[in-house]
């Protein structure tokens, strides 16, 4: 592909540069710290080279035929590890300024941006800069990540831009076609052709989320997303209190969101959920006893989303503020309030963020800190506690003995449904790999579709580690060991056991051909496979 022919050459990397590198990377490989083989070797006209500059004379070299490729090496000198160690990476892209039908009294509305967003935040900014436009938004951030040495081969896109359903339907086919375009490294006629096109594409589409609300969940607009590719949607519960609801304007209700939830992994989605805690009206107990219901009362989101609510200017929330009606809540005791609760949150779920990354000059009054994880769990630490979510337990970086590895079952009971989050966890309770099983009850709602009549659902697999490619190998690493295979082996037999005749995975498109491979038939919207008659 274009990108990634002339990815060297866009970044302009001077000959003086490249060579400083390549002496630093000689120290590294030999066994030095990277920093300090980097501050070893200055570049002779001033300054110091940084990590993307040691990737690009890595690249180089290894292209060159100079050297062979090291992987254990890429991985010391490669930017911001963490944004591929969860075994696919993560490109976020924005949808264009557009009305939202919420009207909630904490959220900014700035006219260049989608309803909720500011344009100084990450991703916005990246998204404005170019526009809006989703070719554009995937393509230079897969420049990005190449240029700093991240493998851009499994691609889990985030749609974001508040409430998808919102926008005209015309839009968003064209918007994500243009989104698989840009991944291909070309031009489509259809949407299903540049998803055929992803299917076996440099840059395959793994997981495809938007975001919308509550109330905007229905079967026919379940049935339209997975004719986009969608696997996962992001929720605004907020919060589960009726009354925190309506004084905040949220303009759904608790059960709204609870039906949202059932209807979603009916269909086999992933569901994300955020959750506001310090909403008005709401106090410190209220939002531990709202944070309980989560799991209690059959919403148990996948991922969660912690947003405290922040204090903006321009807002609705502001005037309370200024009215003495509303009162932000402390650093302290926001650390205090999540320290408390993420020690409750079940091995299921993932909590992917605690703050917003807003810039804290728009911050009226309470918590400024977007570093507010470290300090939470330094006082989990403090306290000796810990949390078993997700994200706390992925085994990231850390080498694997597969034949050390114990298969386990956590079966949970949400709406309409009986869960097994089935897992390889290592002998010190590291997260390998995982499989969502979901077996729908008798009251579970109807989608309307003929792929997932009788079936059991595969809603996501999941194996951890350092992304790689498509036949690649590394020493230790939990990817391409065969542990996804074992694990839908494992879930046949389950759903077997259960009383199902058929299996259906919701495939993202560029996993299509990993299930084909499985035994997997691709229906009209989810792959399909038979399983024996139960006895």
């Amino acid at each position: 592909m274009m990108r990634k022919k002339n990815w060297i050459e866009s970044h302009r990397y001077t000959p003086e540069r490249l060579d400083t590198a390549q002496r630093a990377l000689e120290d590294i490989r030999a066994g030095k710290d990277v920093m300090k083989a980097i501050h070893d070797h200055p570049i002779p006209s001033g300054g110091h080279i940084g990590k993307h500059t040691l990737v690009a004379a890595y690249r180089r070299l290894v292209e060159g035929g100079q050297w062979q490729p090291d992987l254990e090496l890429l991985a010391r000198i490669r930017m911001k590890p963490v944004r591929s160690l969860s075994g696919v990476t993560t490109v976020t892209v924005l949808t264009k300024p557009h009305p939202c039908p919420g009207n909630c009294i904490f959220c900014p509305d700035d006219a260049r941006m989608p309803k909720s967003y500011l344009p100084d935040e990450p991703a916005a900014a990246r998204a404005y800069e170019n526009k809006f436009d989703p070719y554009v938004q995937v393509q230079a951030r897969l420049n990005s990540l190449v240029s700093v040495g991240h493998p851009i081969e499994k691609i889990e896109l985030l749609v974001l831009g508040g409430s998808w359903d919102a926008y005209g339907r015309d839009y968003q086919q064209w918007y994500i076609q243009r989104c698989f375009d840009a991944l291909n490294g070309n031009d489509s006629q259809t949407l299903a052709a540049a998803q055929k096109i992803n299917e076996t594409a440099g840059s395959r589409c793994v997981g495809l989320s938007v975001e919308t609300r509550p109330d905007e969940i229905s079967p026919d607009l379940l049935v339209w997303l997975r004719g986009l590719g969608v696997t996962k949607v992001q929720m605004g519960a907020q919060s589960l209190n009726d009354e925190v609801l309506a004084r905040n304007c949220r303009g759904h209700t608790a059960a709204d969101t609870l039906r949202a939830c059932a209807l979603l992994r009916a269909a086999g989605f992933k569901i994300v959920l955020h959750w506001m805690p310090n909403l008005l009206g709401a106090t410190l107990d209220m939002d531990r006893s709202d944070f309980s219901r989560l799991w209690e009362r059959g919403y148990c989101p996948d991922e969660l989303k912690i947003y405290p609510t922040q204090l903006l200017d321009g807002t609705a929330l502001y005037e309370y503020w200024q009215r003495s009606e509303y009162i932000p809540y402390t650093t302290e005791e926001l650390v205090a309030l999540i320290a408390d609760i993420k020690p409750t949150v079940p091995p299921y779920c993932r909590i992917n963020r605690v703050i917003r990354d807003i810039p804290s000059h728009h911050v009226m009054e309470g918590n400024r800190r977007t570093s507010l994880r470290q300090d939470i769990h330094a006082e989990m630490q403090r306290r000796g506690q810990s949390c078993s979510c997700i994200r706390c337990r992925e085994v990231r970086g850390r080498s694997v003995e597969t034949g050390q590895l114990q298969l386990q079952d956590h079966i949970y009971y949400p709406a309409h449904a009986e869960e097994h989050f089935i897992t390889y966890t290592t002998p010190d309770n590291y997260l390998v790999g995982y499989l969502r099983l979901s077996l729908p009850s008798r009251a579970a709602p109807s989608i309307g579709l003929e792929d997932l009549a009788g079936a059991a659902i595969i809603r996501e697999v999941h194996v951890y580690g350092q992304a790689l490619l498509v036949g690649e190998e590394q020493p230790g690493a939990a990817q391409h060991t065969g542990m996804g295979s074992a694990l839908l082996e494992e879930a046949g037999r389950i759903a077997h056991q259960a009383g199902f005749n058929r299996l259906a995975v919701i495939a993202a498109v560029g996993t299509r051909q990993y299930y084909a491979g499985r035994g997997f038939e691709l229906g009209a919207y989810y792959m399909v496979r038979s399983l024996p008659a139960a006895v």
